[in-house]
């Protein structure tokens, strides 16, 4: 079983910033694609921002010059760093990651975290 465990997320006001962190642990293999989505109260969850095996990156128009995801790999985690924060990016952010088993490690499986809120308000 793999665990996927987010961290970071509270209150900020607009203009500020935060640093999310999601910890996979568990039966790992390998660790391919890593993701952040978010879901606003009443809206669908939204891709913000995925990274690749090779550190390619892919960001939402809306968070695009302020925000910035990393991943490293030796502690098998993902980061996202929010600047300039506005009202609007107030959700539940989600991390997923696609991870191969020890004992089948070509094939990948898709996990999400349990959410961790990030509010931005004055």
């Amino acid at each position: 079983q793999v665990q996927l465990v987010e961290s970071g997320g509270g209150l900020v006001q607009p203009g500020g910033s935060l640093r999310l962190s999601c910890a996979a642990s568990g039966n790992i293999f390998s660790i391919n694609y890593m993701g952040w989505y978010r879901q606003a109260p009443g809206k669908q969850r939204e891709l913000v921002a995925t990274i690749t095996s090779n550190s390619g990156t892919n960001y939402a128009d809306s968070v695009k010059g302020r925000f910035t995801i990393s991943r490293d790999n030796a502690k098998n985690t993902v980061y996202l760093q929010m600047n300039s924060l506005k009202p609007e990016d107030t959700a539940v952010y989600y991390c997923n990651s696609d991870i191969s088993h020890l004992d089948s490690p070509a094939r990948y499986f898709r996990y999400w975290g349990q959410g961790t809120l990030v509010t931005v308000s004055s």
